[in-house]
């Protein structure tokens, strides 16, 4: 068979991988583009395109996501977690809980002060952050996008549970009060609605595929293949020359077993996501000397960075048992029919209704006062004082409503449910994820998430439980706890669960734990703490003597002609949802690239000085 030859080479079919070919081939439609992606399309699927389903993609038979397990840890009680991550065209932006997140201006400042990459700054990345979106919310805000391909809305559905909670918290917790933009870049600490990456006029799930690369199909120059895994980079001296891949047995039951060649004249990008870069890196002689001599791998840079830093959100979500009358996505979770039909049908005439929602609407990033962090205690007070009390636009956590219960489900169906559930923005834990085969690109991977492995992390957990229930006995469609997914607490317990016939008055005293009650809630934290499935950082952008991997300009070091676009380059975290981000990173490689082939990349345009200076 000839070896296919390409102008460049995109290793990897994830959201910055789409966006990034997605951007070249309409700056420039005569260049030639391959994308290999190891999942399957995504085009038109209902399973994709209507938001609510997005639950579905997490469940054990899945070929929209692979799932990584991780090293048995103590600090998750002997538990081996299960990290799964978006494999098919898209990646996580065709999978994901759609929620509209943007970091910390100080989380990208960060990435330019303190790691060393020009251009990487809040204030350098906030034009490619408003040319992606059309913000539908609100018009003509300061920090927003209105031409972008990708739609952001309230969605077609406003939960009573999430209004709910607004409610409660402007009564409850008066210090913090409310914003009618949580992702506007300027505040922090304040409870509000939660956008989604919805169209609010379609009702439809705003992925990278279908507004990057499906819109140019006519595009005879950009070819996608789906259901095939890169296996390693070739090399012509130390200049990336192409790729060799073989198909995906999972996508492509019938095809046969061989590896297959695409050379590149201009550049290879890896953009395999944080599992799937290092991986190849490492497969292709690039990593540390001691996990490529352990895989049989000839070395051709020595690069120790590959695969360290891994860096995620975690996540713990207790469920409560919720009025009868609330509206919640439970009938997605448990496959009723005549209710999906009900709200596709609605979802089909004017793109709203519950199809068209995610059940998480309304939150808050937020970051502890005082009393907070005393209550938090001495394990969390250094984490604090070193990191967070310098940035006050960085919440420690966010804590928001989810109308439905996504876990394990009791035998009986039919019931409702709401979480109120927390999540990490920056956890102190770091892991890391090696390769364990040369050739082999389905063996499991070499992966210790790190989860918990600080105090740090288990200190806030203890206390956003605690926080985050209180919010729930408030919501008058509290209905009591789900006991088998809270912390199994002491028989005759003033904090016990159960059911209950509805909530408790907003002034009530807060619950009191006792030694035992936390505990119990400690090993109940690293037994159901779990990923947020946003994985980055293991390829990272930093200085190389300090354990990077890529330059400010996405190249990694050693090589020429080898550049790495996705989350892997993260050199820190972000308090958000990764799918922004990512986004970020495909437009930003996007420009780079366009720069360094001579492409005239349209402009970003100029941002607001006042929102600049502010930045």
């Amino acid at each position: 068979m000839s070896e296919a030859i390409y102008d460049i080479i995109i290793a990897g079919g994830g959201t910055a991988g789409c966006v990034l070919a997605g951007r070249l081939a309409a700056a420039d439609p005569t260049l030639t583009i391959l994308v290999i992606e190891c999942g399957p399309t995504t085009r038109d699927d209902p399973m994709h395109t209507q938001p609510a389903r997005y639950i579905s993609h997490l469940r054990p038979d899945s070929t929209t996501v692979k799932f990584h397990t991780g090293k048995e840890s103590a600090a998750l009680g002997g538990r081996a977690p299960v990290v799964p991550c978006g494999q098919c065209l898209g990646g996580g932006s065709s999978v994901n809980f759609a929620m509209y997140t943007r970091a910390a201006p100080s989380d990208y400042d960060d990435w330019a002060t303190v790691y060393g990459n020009k251009g990487w700054s809040a204030a350098e990345l906030l034009p490619l952050l408003q040319k992606c979106e059309t913000y539908q919310i609100r018009p003509r805000q300061a920090t927003h996008g209105y031409t972008g391909p990708l739609k952001v809305s309230y969605g077609g559905f406003y939960t009573e549970a999430a209004q709910e909670f607004l409610n409660v918290a402007a009564q409850y917790d008066k210090t913090r009060g409310h914003t009618d933009d949580v992702n506007d870049l300027s505040e922090c600490n304040k409870y509000g609605r939660w956008p989604k990456w919805i169209d609010a006029v379609t009702g439809t799930r705003s992925d990278v595929p279908h507004h990057y690369i499906y819109s140019q199909s006519s595009n005879r120059n950009l070819t996608i293949l789906t259901g095939y895994h890169v296996k390693r980079v070739t090399f012509s001296g130390t200049v990336a020359s192409g790729v060799e891949y073989v198909h995906n047995n999972r996508v492509r039951h019938d095809a046969e077993s061989q590896v297959i060649t695409a050379r590149a004249r201009r550049m290879v990008v890896l953009s395999a996501g944080t599992f799937g870069s290092p991986a190849i890196l490492e497969r292709s002689g690039i990593g540390s000397p001691e996990v490529l001599k352990k895989i049989g791998v000839k070395e051709i840079v020595d690069l120790p960075g590959v695969g360290e830093n891994f860096q995620d959100h975690l996540l713990v979500t207790p469920p409560y048992l919720a009025a009868e009358s609330t509206h919640t996505l439970d009938f997605i979770v448990e496959d009723n029919q005549e209710e999906i039909a009900t709200w596709t049908k609605q979802w089909l005439e004017n793109g709203t209704g519950l199809m068209a929602a995610n059940g998480l609407d309304a939150g808050i990033k937020l970051r502890p006062s005082k009393s907070d962090l005393d209550a938090i205690g001495d394990a969390f007070r250094q984490r604090w004082r070193e990191f967070y009390a310098p940035s006050p636009d960085k919440p420690i956590l966010w804590i928001g409503v989810m109308t439905m219960l996504a876990g394990e489900r009791p035998p009986t169906p039919g019931k409702k449910y709401f979480c109120i559930g927390s999540y990490l923005q920056h956890p102190a834990s770091v892991g890391y994820v090696h390769a364990t085969s040369a050739n082999d690109v389905e063996a499991p991977l070499d992966f210790h998430p790190g989860y918990l492995d600080s105090p740090a992390d288990v200190a806030v957990f203890k206390w956003a439980y605690k926080r985050s229930r209180e919010f729930a006995r408030r919501l008058p469609s509290y209905r009591g706890e789900l006991a088998t997914h809270h912390p199994a607490f002491p028989s005759g317990s003033a904090v016990a669960v159960g059911e209950r016939s509805g909530p408790v008055a907003i002034l009530e005293p807060d619950l009191e734990y006792s030694d035992e009650d936390d505990k119990a809630l400690e090993e109940y934290i690293r037994q159901v703490a779990s990923t947020c499935w946003h994985c980055l950082g293991t390829c990272a952008m930093k200085r190389r003597e300090e354990g990077g991997v890529v330059d400010s300009r996405l190249n990694v070091y050693g090589v020429e002609g080898l550049k790495i676009v996705d989350l892997s380059i993260c050199p820190g975290n972000v308090a958000a949802n990764t799918y922004s981000t990512a986004v970020l990173i495909g437009e930003k490689a996007a420009v780079l690239v366009a720069e360094e082939l001579g492409i005239r990349m349209a402009d970003t345009g100029a941002i607001d000085p006042m929102v600049k200076a502010r930045l």
